[in-house]
């Protein structure tokens, strides 16, 4: 059976204006470089002056904003586009594919990412009054969405205490918080309340994802996971799969191709060695699953991205 590609998109209309505040402020600490994540814990900063190929990651629990340019991003059949008008933010770890879809030298892609810390939200949630936000019908654990005033203010707001380094320690972690507010107040407070609450489908799934984020490389069952995640086999899997986009074989094949990547790419590994690694027994099976996720086989698709 064919799965239909779904394609959200967040933009404004050709005419509306953006305002050039965040990307002004990625600018100024992202000249000669692609990523910063230094400067302010739990946040990094992007820049690329050209359109990117795809990458294959696993994207945190995380909100992603853009400052200037337009990004897409890929989770199994679903397909997520966005620009300055909009944020995405994912509620757990996910195996996504994504690059960058309008960058120039002129009009470089500007782009932050603030790392969601959960026990964070879950204390905030606890210690406030917060109505309850309106149901969401949508179970996955990524979403776009359109950007606020207010939200945006709090970004801009944070990246200015770069300026002032002595005061990150105290008036990060407040911002942070307000962010976190403003999040759980917003559109997409529904998706983040189920992640923190034990009793919800997302926070079991979050539970089986963490352990195999941990034990990606060994062979384990579906029923084993689903006893890990408190459910039975059949509700486990379909749950799985309207959290993440696949099924929780294909999210363990996505982390370990992942991972293989990155052991051949930093730790410059081989691609046996990386198979072996990773949880492969057959370094055949390995170079055809490899080949049909990233376009090529190992060997020239670590060439082709140290060389490009």
């Amino acid at each position: 059976m064919t799965t239909a590609t779904t394609i959200k998109k967040f933009s404004a209309p050709v005419s509306a204006s953006t305002d050039s505040g965040l990307a002004e402020r990625i600018t100024k600490w992202t000249v000669g470089t692609n990523a910063v994540s230094d400067l302010i814990p739990g946040v990094t900063l992007h820049r690329w002056e050209t359109p990117t190929k795809q990458t294959s990651y696993m994207l945190a629990p995380s909100i992603c904003l853009i400052g200037q340019g337009r990004k897409r991003v890929m989770l199994g059949e679903d397909i997520f586009e966005y620009d300055a008008h909009g944020f995405l933010i994912t509620s757990v770890d996910l195996p996504v594919v994504s690059n960058i879809i309008e960058a120039s030298v002129d009009k470089p892609y500007l782009g932050l990412t603030l790392d969601l810390e959960i026990r964070s939200m879950a204390q905030l949630i606890m210690n406030t009054e917060m109505p309850a936000p309106r149901p969401s019908k949508d179970p996955r654990g990524i979403a776009v969405n359109a950007m606020s005033a207010p939200l945006l203010d709090a970004f801009y707001r944070l990246l200015d205490l770069i300026d002032t380094p002595s005061d990150i320690p105290v008036l990060a972690p407040l911002i942070k918080q307000e962010i976190l507010y403003r999040l759980l107040m917003s559109d997409q407070g529904a998706r983040l309340r189920q992640i923190t609450s034990s009793e919800s489908h997302s926070y079991q799934i979050a539970r089986a994802i963490d352990w195999l984020k941990k034990n990606f490389a060994q062979s384990i069952k579906v029923e084993d996971l689903a006893n890990i995640a408190g459910l039975s086999a059949s509700a486990f899997h379909n749950h799985f799969r309207n959290v993440t986009a696949m099924s929780p074989l294909q999210f363990q094949k996505r982390m370990r191709l992942n991972e293989a990547r990155r052991l051949m790419l930093i730790e410059r590994v081989d691609a046996s060695t990386a198979a072996f690694e990773v949880g492969y027994e057959s370094p055949s099976q390995f170079s055809r699953e490899y080949s049909r996720h990233f376009g090529a086989p190992p060997a020239r698709d670590i060439k082709n991205v140290m060389q490009g």
